[in-house]
């Protein structure tokens, strides 16, 4: 069996080179010589073994704490055809609710409640329904006004859908945020399709509720076997990639799983993770190279 080792650095140290290469490509059994997929940002070690926990190891001790993702996968089925994404903090750079949440004047007392849902130490549903009752009367005009002003996308957002799409794969936007944001958000990103909660609006502003069932971490992995399934495709052909606890399920189910810049309980819970470079990352872990993408 081969399996690959992908390195990927951040672009603006281009912190790759040829000697940390062959540190890496020593710690590996029958090694193929390295091959860059863009110099000095990212390359492929492939070695003929099944990957284990032992080879994660090796790798992360032959890195020695240099700023430095890699993803360890069986080269068999490595491109991906369905990617599933978050939104909020994966997909852009902001939490939607938090934003809301400023213009309430009640950014500081939201956002800790925001943080403690996605490390996982409150359950999801009850802390959203907690969040959005508290902006019950906020005027809905301002949903706009934070898409215009205040929403970033995440460097590599655009590139990794387009890329993916351009090469036959189908690529779904998920999340526990709202769809007052999703449906711009996505088609700006080059999504398929996407998933969100609804936000109870009655005479322009929030009414403080939440259109039931509210769309959570067992949902978000719903949405992933479901076009898996309609797709005809196997679990390793599907990527999958989050940041909080409510995207746990999601990266288990998927045949690569990815904590992105995630906080630190997802970060050891998932198969891979991306803690320094942006979401090109993922492409390099599918075996593309720079030339390949699409802007």
């Amino acid at each position: 069996m081969l399996s690959v080792v992908t390195l990927v650095s951040p672009t603006a140290l281009a912190a790759l080179d040829d000697v940390l290469l062959r540190r890496v490509a020593r710690s590996l059994p029958e090694v193929r010589q390295p091959v860059w997929l863009d110099e000095n940002i990212a390359a492929d070690v492939i070695f003929a073994e099944p990957v284990t926990p032992a080879i994660l190891a090796q790798v992360r001790d032959a890195l020695g704490g240099r700023p430095i993702d890699f993803f360890v996968q069986p080269m068999a089925l490595r491109r991906k055809r369905l990617l599933v994404a978050d939104m909020d903090s994966t997909m852009i750079e902001q939490e939607c609710l938090d934003e809301l949440a400023d213009f309430a004047g009640l950014k500081a007392h939201i956002a800790a409640i925001t943080a403690r849902a996605m490390r996982g130490d409150i359950p999801f549903e009850p802390a959203l329904r907690e969040r959005v009752a508290l902006l019950k009367g906020l005027d809905a005009g301002v949903i706009g006004q934070i898409i215009a002003e205040r929403i970033s996308l995440t460097p590599g957002a655009q590139t990794l859908v387009r890329t993916m799409r351009a090469h036959g794969a189908f690529t779904v936007l998920v999340t526990g945020g709202f769809t007052a944001f999703t449906q711009d958000i996505a088609p700006r990103i080059g999504f398929d399709a996407h998933f969100a909660n609804v936000l109870g609006i009655a005479n322009g502003r929030l009414n403080g509720k939440i259109e039931e069932p509210i769309l959570g971490r067992a949902a978000k992995c719903e949405v992933l076997e479901r076009y898996r399934r309609e797709r005809g495709l196997s679990a390793s052909e599907t990527l999958a990639i989050g940041d909080g606890a409510n995207d746990l399920d999601m990266l288990a189910e998927a045949g690569l799983g990815v904590a992105f810049h995630a906080k630190p309980a997802v970060a050891a819970a998932a198969q891979a993770r991306v803690d320094h470079g942006d979401l090109t990352a993922l492409l390099y872990a599918q075996g593309y190279r720079r030339a390949d993408f699409v802007a």
